[in-house]
């Protein structure tokens, strides 16, 4: 048996795990990152519209700070998110989009004077600062009160995985290509790493760390519309989930872009409406306004993909043989500018649809996009359950984006959780007690299981099919799962979830190959997905609320007073055809920003029974700092402490053009 021994390893090669292997690095601890793909393809490199950060350069983002940042990241989690995260999160990303221009990240800057925006529909001549000409530039973004998207035209994601491959590279990091984690290596509650599989050679090895991160990205590939690529099928989450221990944390909570390109699904960024564009129907009439009159097609993701979907049930969508659709106008941006800053929007139009967006307009339609629960992690990045397992970025259950994320904070989470979890993953390997000490009896026993599964699967003369397997279960999904959920259909989708599980167990298959064999890749794979699929189905079922992108039509009121918490999932036996579900509350007597009006729709949730309370302490103590002459940081130290939380290297304060840190005493 083949043993690979390092400090760190890190499972996903995309901008979350790079981040991570480099802040280790960096501390002088070895770093092995195993990924499906050559890092510069994976699934980060999608990201079009930019990563938001409270830089205040632009004349619309002036006044922003992370203070702003950090409510509108938790109104728009619709309360879901740890606060002492996204207070963590808001103070570090200005760090990390610094850091990348350091690093030579190309971002799209500054031209000081005047320039012809469209807002609201309307065009509209802006005036840049002098002082701030060659800064970084910011777009507008959904469910956000500044303009505080940072980007590199609408290739901002690919931009950033190049700058942070580069930089991994430069430091010697070793990264093994097209190789799949199976399975976790652990015992007693703690993680000892993982056994891999070549999936060139079939070689399959054990991979003992110190301290184990997965960062494999989103689980979209259970729908059969998504934004994500074919990669995206949530092994990362199954690597936890299976092990019995590690749980994990609101996989009901699944995100729908408003604009996928129909029918393909794939992504139009939502830079196309923080440009400016707009959402016509079948008559080419605008209807956001009718629906969110404030903040029309530039509301949380999950507002505007229900309107959309509403307004199509209304029989306004646009008809085609491929079904529904409705509109996405950007023509009136002009010509310049989409070549320029929405570039890959026009490739994509061009080569999907076969239209010139400048002269067109975009048929689109709601589609699955972002995985919001993942592995249950504390604040540091670390399984309670499962010491020395870390999780970041998209795989992870952080939390900083509770029910619903807003724009621009994905591709910043990945970077900055990154930067945040590896200084802990660092801290964890510094300590003498965390060393590699996994008996070798323990690795040779999960590479066997590994080996045993696999010759059964490749000698199985089973009936089923694994491609018809995931073929149905992203139809199940769709169907039930997806922007509006009720009892019925949730409870149908199950039960036939329920039967594609225990049918999986009959998989045949035709090619005997150990090595490169994609049937038998997606034999082991469809069984793990179609867990995750009844772990959302059934987390989406008992929660009987409505809150961010999980929509109950049976329950349309997000209920504080009985669901104010996380879901975790066990998968409690290999032969379970469902997982076992318990519950995190959130402490409302320690939020700084208490539940309340999200700001889209009626006022009509029900409230905690500790909220008022929290609410008339919060305005307590603003009033007593205020009256004191305090300022926002020590207010801010308050209401609720979190810089002790962040590694000391970034609890420093973020300067901007209307902060300098000169002028500090």
């Amino acid at each position: 048996m083949k043993t690979v021994i390092t400090d760190v390893l890190v499972i996903g090669g995309g901008l979350a795990g790079l981040r991570a292997a480099i802040g280790v690095r960096n501390r002088g601890h070895e770093a092995l990152v195993l990924s499906l793909v050559p890092p510069k393809r994976s699934h980060s490199s999608a990201a079009q519209g930019g990563m938001q950060a409270s830089l205040a350069n632009v004349i619309r983002g002036q006044g922003d700070c992370e203070d702003i940042h950090f409510e509108d990241t938790v109104r728009g989690s619709d309360w879901g998110a740890d606060q002492i995260v996204a207070r963590m999160f808001v103070n570090t990303a200005p760090k990390a989009v610094r850091e990348l221009a350091a690093w030579g990240m190309p971002w799209s800057r500054i031209t000081a004077g005047d320039r012809e925006v469209i807002i609201n529909g309307q065009k509209t001549t802006l005036t840049e600062r002098q002082d701030a000409h060659g800064l970084i530039a910011q777009r507008d973004f959904g469910g956000t009160k500044k303009w505080r998207t940072c980007y590199a035209s609408d290739g901002t994601g690919h931009a950033m995985l190049f700058t942070v491959s580069d930089q991994a590279i430069r430091r010697g990091i070793a990264v093994r290509e097209r190789v799949e984690a199976l399975s976790l290596i652990h015992e007693g509650g703690r993680c000892y790493g993982a056994v891999a599989r070549d999936l060139v050679t079939g070689e399959i090895f054990s991979c003992l760390a110190k301290a184990t991160v997965i960062a494999t990205g989103g689980a979209g590939r259970l729908y059969r519309v998504t934004t994500n690529a074919v990669i995206c099928e949530g092994m990362g989450h199954a690597l936890a989930l299976e092990t019995g221990v590690a749980p994990l944390g609101n996989m009901e909570a699944v995100q729908f872009h408003p604009t996928g390109i129909f029918p393909a699904g794939i992504l139009v960024t939502e830079g196309c409406r923080g440009d400016g564009g707009v959402l016509r129907d079948a008559e080419g009439r605008r209807f956001m306004p009718d629906y969110e009159p404030e903040k029309k097609e530039l509301a949380s993701r999950d507002v505007v993909s229900r309107r959309m979907e509403e307004h199509i049930r209304k029989g306004n969508g646009v008809a085609s043989r491929f079904g529904e659709h409705l509109w996405l106008d950007i023509t009136q941006l002009g010509r310049r500018h989409i070549e320029h800053n929405l570039r890959e929007v026009k490739e994509i139009c061009e080569s999907f649809l076969g239209i010139d967006p400048a002269e067109k307009w975009i048929p689109v339609r709601p589609a699955q996009h972002y995985t919001m629960g993942g592995v249950r992690t504390k604040y540091t990045g670390e399984s309670p359950w499962l010491e020395g397992l870390f999780a970041a970025g998209e795989a992870a259950c952080w939390d900083l984006h509770g029910f619903n994320r807003l724009g621009g904070n994905s591709v910043a989470e990945t970077v900055v959780a990154g930067m945040i979890v590896g200084e802990f993953i660092a801290d964890f390997c510094d300590d003498p007690n965390n060393s590699i000490d996994a008996p070798l009896t323990l690795a040779k026993t999960c590479v066997r299981r590994e080996e045993d599964s696999l010759r059964a699967l490749l000698a199985s003369h089973g009936q089923e099919n694994a491609f018809r397997l995931c073929a149905e279960m992203q139809e199940i999904m769709t169907r039930c799962m997806g922007i509006f959920r009720h009892a019925d259909g949730l409870q149908d989708g199950m039960h036939h979830l329920q039967r594609l599980l225990q049918r999986s167990r009959d998989i045949g298959i035709s090619g005997k190959s150990w090595g490169s064999n994609s049937e038998l890749v997606a034999a082991y794979r469809v069984r793990r997905m179609l867990k995750l699929a009844l772990t959302i189905a059934h987390g989406a079922y008992q929660r009987t609320e409505s809150r961010g992108a999980h929509f109950r039509e049976d329950f349309p009121q997000r209920n504080d007073r009985e669901w104010l918490k996380r879901t975790l999932a066990f998968w409690p036996e290999e032969e379970a055809t469902l997982p076992t579900l318990s519950y995190e509350s959130l402490d409302v007597t320690k939020m700084e920003l208490p539940p309340g009006w999200r700001g889209y729709g009626a006022k009509n949730h029900i409230e905690h029974p500790e909220t008022e309370a929290r609410q008339f302490a919060v305005e307590r103590i603003r009033s007593h700092a205020q009256t004191q002459g305090k300022d926002r940081f020590t207010l801010q130290e308050q209401l609720m402490p979190y810089l002790e939380c962040l590694p000391a290297n970034l609890r420093g304060k973020n300067e901007r053009l209307d902060e300098p840190l000169e002028n500090e005493e």
